[in-house]
This record gives structure tokens, C-alpha cells and sequence, in this order.
């Protein structure tokens, strides 16, 4: 019996925006070397339901596309499958075209099929020429009469390794109207929901999933496969192993599916994560990608690394992204066809073996921030890689927008990320991560961004207490973090439609090719010490200290040009308000000398830190400890 490894499928949502992620009716060329779209003919009217769609008289379709072409590179890396076939069903007069590509994005024709009446037509391809990458698709071209792509799928003949179910684990702090609409996708996805033992919602907030208008008549349809937890707000690590923890008790659960709340799902997405985890090799975490749900066809985060120097994270072509497939087609992108190896998956969408979770225990107790990273950087130890799987994907609320490093969140970036380095950097004193550290608090401190840099400081004292802090306040340490902020004026961000705010010299404007004209070098070396000794001996101007001396848009409020002001008004990054930045030269002084002093100590006590953090991190991962936790919380 051949086993459905991916349908061809068009979108849920009538938005012509997601059109080029699933068909492609477009002529593109090169023109001066760049890619440029000669016509478009993307009509909605086209989509005639989830898997079939029309192709008008003359025209061609290609199913090259983000969601729809197979991703051949993976299934050959990562899987023993070396047969998959190919069936297109047609009604009316067409030729259908296959084509594949290689790991640089030349394409090669592999078959031509001329069609007419109702026709199944199927295309046996084998798996073996794409080690460095490539994908697998196929075009309709109608002829003298409209024809219809009734539906198509990729199968093969073998059976998978595994054969057992998915439980989702849904994270969640007041974001209710977002867990409706993935519980709906789900409702009418029978396909996906074949795959999924348990829908476990982790609610941690008081804006309740179970309140909602919509929840009962969902609640009906999904029966016993939807569970609603409620537990206290212990962030995305004490949600996500809530689930990782309910789901090791699921005996026809194989593996968990780590879904964030802010998304919109693609339900195939999910069908096929699990199909590709049960058809592993050997047992692989599988990492969805993550595109804008603001704007999306632009794809913003895949194939993700920890550098190990820095030790920070990074998608593997940073410079790359985010990628427009409105502008650029996948036929059209050579770098989307290379096959990419991720060290880690955020966990907005993730698919992890329990195997791994057996051997390795859940999340670290992080509230937010480098649990995913650090979680598969452990599980990749362990023997179980991540997978950044293409064609897998949902839409995230994306960081365009956001600064969450000037936020709360501050202490969790930088706590974490030492945390992080401590369990599992191999470099001498953790690399440059300490010197890369205490330059962020000069950022901050030149930048006149004070309420970061106490919580930066805060973090360094608790990661020196120990590893049992990260136990005792992880239910404590976001509303500690949040409550510091009363004492920086710097946090109030002011959008009074009333309240006129102005700056003496008015706003700062620069020309976009001078975005990052930053300073490098021996000037980059000479500006921040001249900076750093003007900032400790310098008593700003009175006047300035009343009134902003100068405004920045948050896109122009660049380190370099902030600092050489008494103060400065600069928009929030959402564009909702604006926040005055002013000197303070006594907690200047005061945070500097704590940022020299508590780095020096970091890198000093690093070698016992790393065995301590070591040493306890099986305790502070095992399914014990977090039940233990649950049952404190409740």
C-alpha cells in the first residue's frame, strides 16, 4: 500500500499574497542578471478547492513552489526512501512537465506526459542525485481547452521506521483568539489530525482558549483529542515541557509537536513533519521554518546555527533573509535549493522524537529564550540532529517591529545565553562570549538605555549564584525583571495623541546607503573609549535633560549616533509611541563599574561555573524535577 508522504495543496485562507508559496501561473526572466516578473496571472478564482485548481486554455502552472515541490535533498539525506512516485490527476487536454533540480538551482527536465480526458498520470522517480541539494516538481500546461489539476501526491512503496502518533503541545499567555484558529485548521484537516494522538493547549494566561465563543463547537469536533492544561505563567520552557511531559505518559504517541501560540498553521505542514520524523533513519527532530504572518510570503527564519565562537544564534544565511517569495520565486532563488544543516529549531514549530526526550530530559527551566536552542544543541549531543525541514513551515508574528532586547526580555537574552555556553560551549572561557557580552552593556550604557543593562547585570549575579537559581525563580524572575523598570524612566513610552513630544535640534534623517555606516576598526576602538570617557565625565546640558536634544526614527537610532547627544527622542520599534533616552552620568558610572566588575568575575569563576552547571543540568531537565514543579504551581 504506497504511503502519502506529501499532497499537493492550495491555500486555506482567499489571500492572493500566499498564491506564490503554493502555485506559480507567472512568466519570469532575467534581465540584467536580476530576476523580474514578466506577467502575472494569480487569480483566486483559480483555487477551485484544497488540492485542485484550474489552468486556463494557453496557460502553464508550475507547482515549483515553497509549499508543493518535493524536497528531494532531505528525503535522500536523511531517510533510507530511494523510490517515490509521482501522480498528477487531470481533466481536459494538457502536457505535464517534470522537473528537478540540483544543490545549486539548475533545473533539468525529467519527464513530459501528454494528457487528455480524466487521467491519472504517474511519474517513478528515484532518489539519488541530490546529496548537496535539490528539489522535485512538476508544471501543467493546458492546451486548447482549460484543464484541471484535480489533485496529485508524492507516495512511495516502502513503510516508515516508525509508526507512531504525534501529541501537539500549544504554549499559551493570553493569546486565545490564535489557539481558536489553529484548533479550527485542525478541525478541518482530517488528514493531519489522522497523524495526532493528543492536542494538549498549556494556557498559562487568564485571557482563557476555553472561553471563547468558538472553543465548545471545536471542543466537540476534536472529542478526546483535545486537552486543555491550565498551569501559572511559566514561560515557553515551563509550557513546552508540560507537554513534552503529558506526552511521555501517551503510549501511541511517537513523538511531540512543539507549536507556538501567535501562528497560522499550514495543516499539511504538520502531516508532513510527523510522516518525515516516522521515515527518519535514525530518530531527528524536525524544525518547521517560520514566515511573517504581517507579510507572508516572506519566509524569515530557517536552518538556524550557535556559532561557537560568540556562541550566539544566527539562521545559516542571515544576509539572505528574510527571502520574498513574492519577488523571487523558488525556480528563481539557487540558494533555496542548497540542502542546509541546522543546529537548532526555534520552537514556534518543532517535532521531537521522545526518544530524545527520554535520553536527554525537557526543556531547561529558562522561563524564555535559548530553551529551544539549548534543547537541541543538547539533543544533537545526544545523537539527535535537527532537521530544518523546507516545505514545513507556519506564520509567526515575525520581530519586525519588535526590540525585546531593550524589554524584560533583556535578562532572559542575556542570562540564558551564558546558561547556554556554560552547558555546552567547548571553547576556553566560553569563546568571545564574554567579551561580546560586556560590549552590549557598553551599547546600552552609550546608548543611554539603563533599564536593559540593570537587568544584563542582574542576570551575570544570578548565572554566578549557581544553577539552582534557575529552579527557584523561574516562576519569580519575569516579574522581577518587569518590576525594575518603574525606576528607568526610559520605559515609559509615551503615544498621548494630546502629548506633542519635539526635540530641540528636530529629527535626525540619513540616507538609506547610510544605514550602517557605523565606525570599524581602530575607529570603532577610538569611538567607543572617547565615548565611554565623555559619558563619565560629562554633566549634560540642562536644557537637554528638559527637552530632548534630538529625535531618531528607531531605524536610524543606530549605537553610534544615539551617544554623542544629552538625550534623544526615539521611536518604539512597533511605531506605537516614543521613548526619551536621557544621561544619567551616576548610574552610568555606577552600571559600568558593575559591567567591568561582574564580566571580570564571570570569566574568572568560568571553569568551575561550567562543571557546577554541568553537573546539575540531568536534575534540573528530568521529567521528576519539572513534575515536581507542576505540582508546587498548581
Amino acid at each position: 500500500m504506497p504511503h502519502v508522504l506529501q499532497n499537493v495543496v492550495f491555500p486555506l485562507d482567499r489571500d492572493p499574497d500566499l498564491l506564490p508559496l503554493y502555485a506559480d501561473p507567472e512568466t519570469w526572466s532575467l534581465v540584467d542578471d536580476k530576476t523580474v516578473r514578466m506577467s502575472s496571472r494569480a487569480h483566486l478564482g483559480n483555487i477551485l478547492g484544497r488540492r485542485s485548481a484550474r489552468v486556463l486554455s494557453g496557460r502553464r502552472v508550475s507547482l515549483g513552489t515553497y509549499f508543493n515541490a518535493f524536497p528531494a535533498s532531505y528525503w535522500q539525506h536523511w531517510t533510507s526512501v530511494r523510490n517515490v512516485r509521482l501522480t498528477v490527476r487531470t481533466t481536459g487536454p494538457a502536457t505535464i512537465l517534470v522537473y528537478r533540480s540540483s544543490g545549486e538551482g539548475a533545473r533539468q527536465r525529467v519527464a513530459t506526459r501528454e494528457v487528455s480526458g480524466e487521467a491519472t498520470t504517474s511519474f517513478d522517480l528515484v532518489l539519488e542525485h541530490y546529496s548537496d541539494g535539490g528539489w522535485i516538481w512538476f508544471d501543467v500546461v493546458a492546451d486548447e481547452k482549460n484543464a484541471v489539476l484535480s489533485s496529485a501526491e508524492w507516495t512511495t512503496e516502502q513503510d516508515p521506521v516508525r509508526h507512531g502518533k504525534a501529541s501537539l503541545g500549544i504554549t499559551t499567555y493570553n493569546k486565545p483568539d490564535y489557539c481558536i484558529e489553529t484548533l479550527r485548521a485542525l478541525a478541518d484537516a482530517p488528514e493531519a489530525l489522522e497523524l495526532i494522538d493528543r492536542i494538549f493547549i498549556v494556557d498559562q494566561g487568564d485571557q482563557l482558549v476555553q472561553d471563547q465563543p468558538d472553543y465548545a463547537a471545536l471542543a466537540e469536533r476534536l472529542g478526546e483529542t483535545l486537552q486543555i492544561i491550565r498551569q501559572p505563567n511559566l514561560g515557553g520552557s515551563g509550557g513546552f515541557s508540560r507537554s513534552m511531559l503529558e506526552t511521555l505518559q501517551r503510549p501511541e504517541s511517537d513523538f511531540v509537536q512543539l507549536l507556538d501560540d501567535d501562528v497560522r498553521i499550514e495543516p499539511e505542514s504538520l502531516r508532513r513533519s510527523i510522516l518525515f520524523g516516522r521515515y527518519a533513519t535514525k530518530p531527528v527532530l524536525v524544525g518547521g521554518h517560520m514566515f511573517d504572518l504581517l507579510d507572508r510570503p516572506k519566509l524569515h527564519a530557517w536552518a538556524e546555527v550557535v556559532d561557537e565562537t560568540p556562541f550566539m544564534w544566527r539562521s545559516l544565511y542571515q544576509e539572505t533573509l528574510p527571502h520574498d517569495f513574492g519577488a523571487s520565486n523558488l525556480r528563481q532563488s539557487p540558494l533555496l535549493h542548497m540542502r542546509m544543516d541546522a543546529d537548532y529549531n526555534g520552537w514556534w514549530m518543532c517535532l521531537i522524537p521522545l526518544d530524545a526526550i527520554r535520553k536527554v530530559g525537557l526543556a531547561m527551566p529558562a522561563f524564555i529564550k535559548w530553551d529551544d536552542a539549548e534543547f537541541c544543541l543538547r539533543a544533537r549531543e545526544a545523537g539527535y540532529p535537527t532537521v530544518s525541514m523546507p516545505g514545513v513551515a507556519l506564520w509567526h508574528v515575525s520581530w519586525v517591529g519588535k526590540d525585546d532586547t531593550i524589554d524584560w526580555q533583556a535578562y532572559f537574552h542575556a542570562r540564558n545565553r551564558i546558561v547556554a555556553g556554560l552547558l555546552h560551549s567547548e571553547a576556553p572561557h566560553g569563546g568571545t562570549l564574554i567579551r561580546h557580552s560586556r560590549r552590549v552593556d557598553l551599547k546600552h550604557l552609550m546608548m543611554m538605555q539603563y533599564y536593559p543593562t540593570a537587568l544584563r547585570a542582574l542576570a551575570l549575579r544570578d548565572v554566578l549564584s549557581g544553577p539552582e537559581h534557575m529552579r527557584k525563580t523561574l516562576g519569580t524572575a519575569m516579574p522581577r525583571a518587569r518590576a525594575i523598570a518603574k525606576d528607568f524612566p526610559e520605559t515609559v513610552v509615551y503615544r498621548d495623541p494630546e502629548l506633542v513630544l519635539r526635540s530641540r535640534r528636530g529629527r535626525q534623517v540619513f540616507m538609506k546607503q547610510k544605514q550602517n555606516d557605523g565606525p570599524s576598526g581602530w575607529a570603532l576602538r577610538w569611538f567607543t573609549a572617547t565615548t565611554l570617557i565623555r559619558h563619565w565625565f560629562h554633566q549634560p546640558d540642562p536644557a537637554n535633560v528638559e527637552m530632548p536634544e534630538a529625535e531618531f526614527s528607531k531605524s536610524d537610532a543606530y549605537w553610534w549616533r544615539v551617544p554623542v547627544f544629552d538625550s534623544a527622542l526615539v521611536s518604539s520599534a512597533d511605531g506605537s509611541g516614543k521613548t526619551i533616552y536621557t544621561r544619567d552620568r551616576a548610574n552610568y558610572r555606577r552600571m559600568l563599574r558593575d559591567s567591568v566588575r561582574l564580566h571580570r568575575q564571570l570569566r574568572r569563576q568560568w571553569p568551575d561555573l561550567q562543571r557546577r552547571y554541568r553537573a546539575a543540568l540531568p536534575e534540573l531537565v528530568s521529567p521528576q524535577s519539572w513534575q515536581q514543579i507542576f505540582e508546587e504551581k498548581a
